[in-house]
């Protein structure tokens, strides 16, 4: 019998995931944590622990030279950059993803926050709940040009929304695939200049830190809107909050931001010209319970002895 530790603060003892754990004999305990976790919390997290299933905190070296018994962290995401991938390999530890479990969630929030920021929808609704009844005038995303940076899952998802939309589709990918027709692909040059919305669907990798920078931002129409359902460190947001007040964009919709806890500053809290959500790209239910069980599948494949469905890695344990 292994021991599972399970962060994900949506996964709960009883549910599928639980009960599919258990009845491979394995044990499974629960420490979500909403917020960063004490250094010396973070450091025992893994005692005892044979697997883990995380959300998106942390992974540092520091945690994973404490993890004497861990074989294999399981992410209940797309994303991985939040966990150290050098160091777990080194230690023998898999790291395994979700991937395509939440595309279509991203890409309809994606397609929301434009319709937001298109419609003034962030200011309306507070401003009829406290009684007034305002008739503001907002745009339409159809016949608009929407520029996706990025052509995984969710960039796919989200061109296929924005066309449904009738928006002119403009993407920029090194990757252009199959199953394109309809889209027009271009250099980012080209897509900064046309697009009246620019989504971003890139994975954060050192080579995309702080991508949208003074000069990607200097290359977008003054009335153009950036939406980012990707990953914060894609932005750097001192940079994007002087184009905003400088009037070189329109706008921002953004679902991730570098800090996202509470406490964590910004410089676009709290502005007018920037909607915020609470990093909501795969919170649906329907997604959840996919990343829950692709996590757990991954989790069981390890503790079974076998190659995981998902990995990001190759340990050096098990090369």
């Amino acid at each position: 019998m292994a021991h599972v530790l399970v962060t994900t603060d949506y996964l709960r003892p009883g549910d599928t995931v639980h009960r599919l754990l258990t009845d491979a004999g394995h044990s499974v305990a629960y420490d979500p944590s909403s917020g960063p976790r004490r250094e010396a919390d973070a450091l025992t997290l893994f005692d005892g622990a044979d697997a883990a299933i995380l959300a998106s905190e942390p992974v540092t070296p520091e945690m994973l030279n404490a993890a004497t018994a861990l074989k294999v962290i399981a992410r209940s995401g797309v994303g991985f950059d939040s966990v150290d991938i050098q160091a777990a390999t080194d230690h023998g530890i898999w790291v395994c993803n979700t991937p395509g479990v939440n595309h279509h969630a991203v890409a309809e929030l994606a397609m929301g926050l434009m319709l937001t920021i298109a419609r003034r929808l962030d200011a309306v609704i507070p401003a009829v709940r406290s009684g007034q009844w305002p008739r503001t005038a907002g745009t339409e995303l159809h016949g608009r040009t929407l520029g996706i940076v990025g052509f995984g899952a969710s960039g796919r998802a989200t061109a296929e929304l924005g066309r449904a939309f009738g928006m002119e589709v403009l993407v920029s990918t090194r990757y252009p695939g199959q199953d394109t027709e309809g889209l027009e692909f271009v250099d980012r040059a080209v897509l900064c200049a046309r697009g009246d919305y620019v989504s971003l669907h890139v994975e954060a990798t050192a080579g995309n830190h702080h991508m949208v920078d003074a000069g990607f931002l200097e290359a977008l129409k003054p009335t153009a809107v950036l939406v980012n359902t990707a990953r914060g460190s894609l932005i750097d947001e001192s940079a994007l909050a002087r184009a905003l007040d400088d009037g070189r964009i329109a706008g921002a919709a953004l679902d991730v931001l570098e800090s996202e806890t509470i406490s964590g500053g910004s410089a676009l809290r709290g502005r007018d010209d920037v909607v915020i959500t609470s990093h909501l790209g795969g919170q649906t239910v329907e997604a959840r319970q996919r990343a829950g069980l692709a996590a757990a599948e991954n989790v069981l494949a390890v503790l079974a002895g076998d190659t995981p469905p998902s990995p990001v890695n190759q340990p050096a344990a098990a090369s």
